[in-house]
């Protein structure tokens, strides 16, 4: 039984069976095992969810149940800190795993997810996974490395925390979200408050408010509400060059 949000406000539809329907890319691990992962042998080892942007979709300290794929969408991962205080750990877009930090490690889910847009994902139950592991070394093994690759990322960004002023965390996160998503009409294409830029980069929305101020004066951005656009990403990567890594890549 799936154990995440409730599903009374999450649309469950029925789960296409091949790749062609399967977005993002195409180095994606639901990309290049769809033919495992969507086994017509299996055909309730997954399901399709829709959720509307705002919609919690994991519940930190949900019992684990299993994982998703994000097949469209935009998604922020996250996990209460000290008094309640909210900490982005990751966004997530299409072909990306959400949910696998507990899965086959802990009981229960240690991060939540919300959509930020409207999406849809593929759940994949534990004890559906779990026969795939077994049954096909390259899947597990590209988990393997997939995991790998997760945990590099998250002891940079805890190095970065420690070893990086305001300012630079500010401008690695504004570089982040740029290599990720992109710009759209010189804005990057994934659209923050000023506190999910605090959140994720481990400081206050003021402190924010001030980075973005200066930089803005600086002719190194600009701002439209929640938009923002990097107008010299160059002098942007010189002022954090010398740690030669970025909160997430």
């Amino acid at each position: 039984m799936l154990k995440v949000a409730p599903f009374s406000n999450i649309k469950i539809a029925n789960s296409s069976k091949g790749e062609s329907d399967i977005n993002g890319s195409g180095n994606s691990l639901i990309h290049k095992y769809a033919d495992v992962l969507f086994n017509s042998d299996a055909p309730q080892g997954n399901t399709l969810l829709r959720c509307k942007k705002g919609q919690q979709f994991v519940i930190e300290g949900a019992p684990v149940n299993g994982l998703f794929f994000i097949k469209s969408g935009t998604v922020k991962v996250f996990r209460t800190g000290i008094n309640g205080r909210e900490q982005i750990v990751r966004f997530a877009k299409e072909g990306e795993i959400v949910g696998h930090r507990g899965f086959g490690t802990q009981e229960y889910y240690s991060i939540g997810a919300i959509a930020l847009q409207d999406i849809e994902l593929y759940y994949f139950s534990k004890e559906f996974l779990q026969g795939v592991l077994i049954s096909n070394p390259e899947f597990t093994y590209d988990m393997m490395l997939f995991y790998a690759n997760e945990l590099n990322r998250s002891e940079n960004k805890v190095k970065s925390i420690s070893q990086m002023t305001v300012r630079e965390r500010v401008v690695d996160t504004l570089l982040y979200i740029n290599r990720k998503f992109g710009s759209v009409k010189g804005f990057l294409n994934l659209p923050l408050s000023r506190k999910e830029y605090a959140d994720y980069a481990g400081t206050s929305e003021e402190q924010v408010i001030r980075v973005f101020s200066a930089l803005k004066k600086e002719n190194l951005i600009i701002a439209s509400g929640k938009k923002i656009g990097i107008t010299n990403i160059d002098l942007l990567k010189k002022e954090i060059s010398e740690h030669n890594f970025f909160l997430d890549s």
